[in-house]
């Protein structure tokens, strides 16, 4: 068996793929002792091309092309045909740092470990790192010490969930095929609590391996009017799977945490964005028994908003409208 599976997502990244395959093939292991696997999503630019250039190079590459199905759709496929005994996500417009795998997979070995947490950076479109929204870090706890799923969730998570910054042991994913849920947005904050809560054995590393390109026009930072819909039902999907997660822990604190956080975020944006409904979201969220939120994991200025919501969601909603007239 092969030692590593690392998935790669393509779609129309041209521009970053080399650079991508170029950190993953710059790496201190026995080339036969992972595969890349290039999940081709119905690129329609040079993507694939570039995919098959690599291919014919490095036979530790294997493409595997499907219609677009959207990021979700491309990692399932990856896990689904991965013979490593681990697996990694990479994004395509993303790299790693050089020879830093091996230092996962020795460790993952040595503690037998199920997952294994690695720190990242954001970088720009000019490789320049870059720390936006440093306040939610506090909440994120590197220390290396091997705990359960639950309590590493509960206590050294923090709200980052990404899929990409996760070794996991491939048989957790593929033998309780848990899979990333297709045609959202957020997918990862769906799914790392379920993951987690899957394991025995998780633990963190400061090591930073990870670069994640914050760029115009990827999915997280291009937003259109013709999506902010969308989202928004997404961000309420979103809160129907925690809440469901939620009813069968015996320490659900992260949830409610989570939970509240983007019931912050959908009442923002529809007090500025789909006022005119403003009764419609409160009342279904009502009807989803979210209130009161909680403030756990939360910021000094976001416990003010718990407060607020929680006094008065509707009010909550003028307040910001008209704030925002001004």
């Amino acid at each position: 068996m092969l030692l590593l599976s690392i998935v790669v997502p393509v779609y129309n990244v041209s521009s970053y793929l080399s650079r991508c395959l170029d950190s993953l093939l710059n790496q201190s292991i026995d080339s036969a002792a992972y595969e890349i696997i290039v999940v081709n999503d119905g690129s329609t630019d040079n993507s694939l091309n570039i995919a098959q250039r690599y291919a014919g190079n490095h036979p530790q590459i294997v493409i595997v092309s499907q219609e677009n199905g959207g990021l979700s759709a491309a990692r399932n496929s990856g896990v689904k045909v991965a013979r490593g005994k681990y697996i990694q996500f990479v994004d395509s417009d993303d790299y790693l740092e050089p020879d830093v795998l091996n230092v996962l997979l020795e460790k993952m070995e040595r503690e037998c470990l199920d997952v294994l947490r690695f720190n990242y950076q954001n970088v720009n479109e000019h490789d320049k790192v870059f720390q936006p929204n440093r306040v939610y870090r506090q909440f994120v706890d590197y220390r290396d010490e091997v705990t359960d799923g639950l309590s590493f969730l509960t206590e050294r998570l923090g709200f980052g969930c990404y899929a990409w910054q996760f070794l996991i042991r491939a048989e957790i994913l593929q033998q309780n095929q848990l899979f990333f849920k297709s045609g959202i947005y957020f997918e990862d904050t769906e799914w790392t609590p379920r993951m987690l809560l899957m394991v025995k054995r998780v633990t963190s590393t400061d090591l930073v391996v990870y670069n994640y390109l914050m760029r115009q026009g990827s999915i997280t930072q291009s937003i259109t009017d013709a999506k902010k819909k969308k989202v928004l039902e997404d961000k309420m999907e979103l809160v129907d799977s925690l809440l469901a997660q939620r009813k069968v822990l015996t320490d659900g604190r992260w949830h409610d945490g989570m939970i509240g956080q983007t019931v912050i975020s959908i009442l923002g944006t529809v007090s500025l964005q789909f006022f005119s409904v403003r009764k419609e979201y409160i009342d279904r969220l009502k009807m989803m028994s979210v209130f009161p939120i909680s403030n756990y994991h939360c910021t000094e200025r976001n416990r003010g908003r718990v407060k607020f919501i929680n006094f008065s969601p509707l009010l909550y909603c003028w307040f910001i409208h008209l704030k925002n007239k001004r």
